[in-house]
């Protein structure tokens, strides 16, 4: 089998919030490049990439220009075609616009292989498990205000989810004090035995986290995981969602930054570097957890034996023709070969924009 060529477009969807009805603005939209790499033996595989902001037009450009190199090679070797893309991009990567473009390029090569085998990638990969918990992401964003926020909460412990992360780092004048009464608020609207996240997405110094942090557990909310300051809270501390490649994940571990591995298949270069930093965290005996993609990131935690969870937020599920939905806070792993995905090309005609 060889590659034949790619296909690739860019589409903005609608920055709708699914889950609890609580988009912060509903008007916004999200770029995405959506990607197909062809076969000669009529085998296709599927990508997306996105974090290209106002660069959207210059990350689909990579893709094309380094899924072109791709073409007449063994989609089935995948270490082989990312040590060509790698060499041919030079210094412009580890990181940047190569890993989000190589990412997609990645995807789509596993989605071949599962594909060309007749198994699930999550099979592919090692089949740890047949379901995998979820927790709601995206419903409770800084932005909305109090009221909506634990209106919100209550909504998605209605809706069956058994986990869910807010977020904190108010935007505006804020305090520590409100920063608390916002977080222990929505506990009181979910309850004590709902599983309560917090993302601060890096807008605290490491004294404010410590500072706040303590406060938040003084007030007996009781979070899952927090992020920062691990060695001075007894709540775990989730990271690296903002990590490009694998080589920091290292640095992470090996000076016990965090207590919780969050691997972001876009940043991190794609499936391939993504199970790497896995086996790295469960040489530490850590958990790992995703970030966005829920579609893809489902396969991934149901693959290693330290998944923990899998973020469900939901943003690109207008894309794809099916998509796995939680059932009772659990995800069930997909059967069809690859990733199990097809684009709905009504929504892409709809919504494309290059």
């Amino acid at each position: 089998m060889k590659i034949s060529g790619i296909r690739s477009s860019i589409v903005a969807l609608p920055a709708d919030e699914p889950l609890a009805d609580a988009a912060e603005n509903p008007n916004a939209t999200r770029p995405i490049v959506t990607l197909q790499i062809e076969t000669d033996e009529g085998v296709v595989g599927l990508g997306v990439t996105y974090f290209g902001g106002a660069l959207t037009g210059a990350l689909r450009s990579a893709v094309d220009e380094l899924g072109a190199l791709m073409v007449g090679e063994d989609p089935l070797c995948v270490e082989a075609v990312a040590a060509k893309l790698r060499a041919a991009a030079g210094s412009a990567g580890p990181g940047g616009i190569f890993n989000l473009a190589h990412s997609a390029l990645d995807t789509a090569l596993w989605d071949i292989r599962g594909k060309a085998l007749n198994l699930p990638l999550w099979k592919l990969l090692g089949g740890a498990r047949e379901r995998v918990p979820t927790y709601a992401s995206g419903a409770l964003m800084r932005g909305l205000s109090l009221d909506r926020v634990v209106a919100a909460a209550a909504r998605l412990k209605e809706r069956g989810f058994r986990e869910m992360k807010t977020q904190l780092a108010l935007p505006g004048e804020t305090s520590p004090a409100k920063e608390v009464e916002r977080v222990r608020r929505v506990r009181e609207a979910i309850g004590p035995d709902i599983k309560l996240m917090c993302d601060i997405n890096q807008r605290w110094r490491v004294e404010q986290a410590i500072d706040i942090g303590r406060r938040v557990e003084d007030a007996g909310v009781g979070l899952f995981w927090l992020a920062r300051a691990t060695a001075t809270l007894s709540t775990p501390v989730a990271g690296g969602e903002y990590v490009w490649g694998i080589v920091p994940f290292r640095h992470m571990v090996e000076r016990h930054s965090v207590d919780i591995v969050m691997i972001d298949l876009v940043r991190v270069g794609g499936i391939t570097q993504w199970i790497k930093v896995a086996g790295m965290a469960e040489a530490f005996n850590l958990p790992v957890v995703s970030h966005l993609i829920p579609e893809v990131h489902v396969h991934l935690i149901g693959a290693v034996p330290n998944g923990l969870t899998v973020e469900y937020m939901p943003w690109l599920m207008r894309l794809f023709e099916e998509v796995p939905r939680p059932q009772n806070g659990e995800l069930a792993m997909p059967t069809a070969p690859g990733l199990g995905l097809k684009f709905d090309q009504a929504t892409i005609d709809r919504y494309r924009v290059a």
